[in-house]
Parts: structure tokens; sequence; C-alpha cells
């Protein structure tokens, strides 16, 4: 039998997908991982992929922190975590929620995945120090990454973002993310231009995309909500908003082979762009440290701020069939690097190097 792995996910975001993917991607490798839902429950088409893999799903009912007013429910929650791992005895708890992990009282191995964090997003999004109402984030994802036995980041370039930004000794290990093709095949590419994401999230540049969207003689598609959690929203007079599309939806959008855009001025990673270089999709790309670790050399590169550098290269690829031809090949043979198995490939080792001490403790002890 494999060690028992908790891995932690919500089924509001990309974690989701994240979450998912890896762990189906780990039981081959000898491990029992077991997804925790926290916040809202996965729906049908979130649940179905990972239940016919035959993983266990288990429901805490437990709150997300970024939806709670203040660290007390954070903090009872991750004691009930520690309490779950350790009724059914757990081997070893992949966070991906590092706040959960501030109380040091797991017991068992903990690694802490940091997809993002409040603190790191406020400064990319604001430049100003975080308002006194949200600093019990900060303190607990810092008292989280300082309690964890291993602290990942999706990138090299956002495993530095925190590092700096926590004041950690040890550089968190980068292991980038992962995610299986949605399209097989491919159409003739549509003349449009599309994008995808959290599209209320004012880092995501969504108000600069619109103006670029009424500069172009071609539809510009935009696919996600265009209304946040606590009421953040933002227009799209020019942009054709899709709303939330299911996987399959998604799917039938890439297989076009649209050019792609992110004009985000702060991702971590990104499995938007992923999801659309898998597809063939030309991307044209805020000009971040994380984009170009990941696509330099697949992608065009903007400026983020630069709305007339975005306009000029979509139209530029729009003009040229076969350097946008050449720009889909390239980004495609990208993302193979970036797969599911590929992250459990990583996140194996870590485990591995984890509980394998433990295990030779566990033995000495005994005997």
């Amino acid at each position: 039998m494999g060690s028992r792995v908790l891995i932690t996910a919500d089924a509001v975001g990309g974690v989701w997908q994240y979450a998912t993917d890896l762990a189906c991607a780990l039981a081959p490798l000898g491990f029992q991982p077991t997804v925790a839902v926290l916040g809202p429950e996965p729906n049908v088409a979130q649940r179905a992929p990972v239940e016919a893999a035959g993983i266990p799903i288990l429901e805490t009912g437990l709150p997300l922190d970024w939806l709670c007013d203040g660290p007390v429910p954070v903090r009872e929650a991750g004691e009930a975590l520690a309490t779950l791992v350790r009724e059914q005895g757990f081997d070893l708890v992949h966070c991906n929620m590092p706040t959960l992990a501030a109380s040091g009282a797991f017991g068992v191995p903990l690694v802490a995945v940091a997809h993002g964090c409040l603190a790191t997003w406020w400064d990319a999004a604001n430049g100003t120090k975080l308002p006194p109402d949200y600093r019990w984030q900060r303190t607990l994802t810092e008292q989280g990454f300082r309690a964890a036995d291993r602290v990942v980041a999706p990138t090299a370039a956002f495993a530095a973002v925190i590092q700096r930004t926590y004041g950690l000794t040890d550089l968190p290990l980068a292991v980038h993310n992962g995610r299986r093709p949605l399209v097989e095949g491919e159409g003739a590419p549509a003349d449009c231009v599309f994008t995808a994401g959290r599209l209320w999230d004012q880092v995501k540049q969504t108000r600069l995309l619109d103006r670029v969207a009424a500069r172009l003689p071609v539809p510009f598609h935009a696919a996600g909500a265009l209304v946040g959690p606590h009421g953040e929203q933002v227009p799209a007079d020019h942009l054709q908003p899709l709303g939330l599309l299911s996987e399959a939806e998604l799917a039938e959008w890439l297989v076009q082979r649209p050019i792609f855009v992110s004009a985000a001025r702060f991702e971590p990673f990104g499995l938007a762009v992923l999801e659309a270089a898998a597809a063939g999709c030309p991307l044209v790309l805020a000009d971040l440290p994380t984009f170009r670790e990941l696509w330099d050399g697949a992608a065009v590169f903007v400026a983020p701020q630069d709305e007339d550098g975005f306009v000029a290269a979509i139209e530029a690829i729009r003009a040229d069939p076969a350097r946008r031809g050449a720009l889909g090949e390239a980004a495609q043979a990208r993302a193979a690097r970036y797969t599911p198995a590929a992250v459990a490939r990583d996140m194996a080792a870590v485990y591995r190097d984890l509980l394998e001490p433990a295990a030779t403790l566990t033995r000495s002890a005994a005997a």
C-alpha cells in the first residue's frame, strides 16, 4: 500500500484543476491521494474525472480563507483539518491553502504550495501596503509557510517573490504546474482573439483588453466571470463576454486556435495560458517574469500597460499566417513540458524526501 496523501482543494478556481489533475497522476506512482474540498461543493462536471480515476473526494464543509472576514474561522479550519488527518491516518498533507498550516498541528509532513496570496496580489494590484483589515491573512500565510516542511511555488519567479515578501530563509522549490490538453486535433484558425480568466480581477487588466478590443476589426471573446465574489465588477463594452465556460465549452473555442491574449500584470503561473498553448493557439502575453520563465521563445511579449503594443502584436499575427502557425506550434511544443505527469513526478520526489526520514524515525522508535 502506498503512502496516503491528503491534497486540499477548492472548487471555485484553478486550484481545483491543479489538485485533481495531480491526484489522478499521483495514483500510478504508488501514492493513495484523497482530495479534501474546502468551500463550496464541486459540481457534477468537476467530480466526474476524479471519481472516474477512483480518487476519493472528501467534502470537509470548512471555509476558504479568502471568503472569511477574520483569522478565527481559518485557524479553526486548520485545526479541524489536522484532526481529520490524525483520525483518518494520512501520511502527508499537500496544502494548497497555506493559511491552514499556521497552527503547525498536523503531526505529519506538510507541503505548502503558494499558488498566490493576498499580500503579493495586493502589491501587484495597488503598489501599497496591505490595509489593516487584511493583514491577518498575511500573518497566517507567513505562519503557514514557516510551519510547512517544504514550500513549493509554481514558478521560480514567484518563488522569489514569496521568499522576499515573507522573509523566508529558504527559497521555495519551483515545480511548474501542469494541465492535460483539452483539445484533440485542431480546426482551421479562426480570425478572432480570445482571453480567459477571472475577468473581474483588476490585475487581469480587463479594462485594457476592452480598449484593445475596440480597436480591432475582429471579435475579441472573453471567457470568465465579470463579477467577483466580493462584488468586484468590470464592464465589457467592446469585449464579447462568454461567461463561465465548462471544460467542454472552452475546448470548443480553443480548437479554433484563436489568438490568445493575457495582459495580466500579476500571474504566479497562468493555467489559462497553458490550456490555450496546448491547443496550438498563438500567444500574446504581458512581459512578466513568470511568463518569460515559462514561454520565452514561444510567445509574443508586450509591456503590461502598453495598449498600443497589444493591438500591434495582435494585428501583426493576423497579417502573417505563416508566423501565426509557427507561434501556435511553438506554444504547443512548449506546453508539452507542463503536464500533470511532470508535476506528479516532481511532487512525488518532494513527498518521498519528507516521508523517508519520517519512516526511518518510526522504525527506530519501534526498535
